[in-house]
């Protein structure tokens, strides 16, 4: 079983769920973060006063997976997060240990 975290851009969200929906994911925890990469943030111009905006707002995407699906998943996230501009994002892959399902004490790749 694997861990799948994306950090992508706000306004990619729904195709990568839409993407992800398709090669049959079925759950997404999300997250609103901030922060920066080689992006370093950007100033902006505020009732004319400029000002530095360093964290800069992503989503975080967080899928627990079989480990058969990881290439597929890989590919759709890439493909459907991806503006060819900088600040597109990552995706890290960890792997899981164990998963409960709570409700029914499911465990391990039945729980996903």
């Amino acid at each position: 079983m694997k861990l799948v975290t994306a950090i992508i851009k706000p306004f990619k969200l729904d195709d990568v769920r839409d993407a992800l929906s398709e090669i049959g994911v079925t759950g997404i925890t999300v997250s609103e973060v901030k922060g920066f990469g080689r992006q370093k943030g950007h100033t902006e111009v505020y009732r004319g006063a400029e000002y530095v905006v360093d964290f800069l707002p992503k989503i975080k995407l967080e899928i627990a997976i079989s480990s058969e699906l990881l290439d597929q998943v890989l590919e759709s996230i890439a493909k459907s997060a991806g503006t060819g501009q900088i600040g597109d994002g990552k995706i890290f892959v960890t792997e899981l240990e164990n998963v409960i399902r709570i409700r029914t004490g499911e465990t391990g790749n039945e729980a996903i």
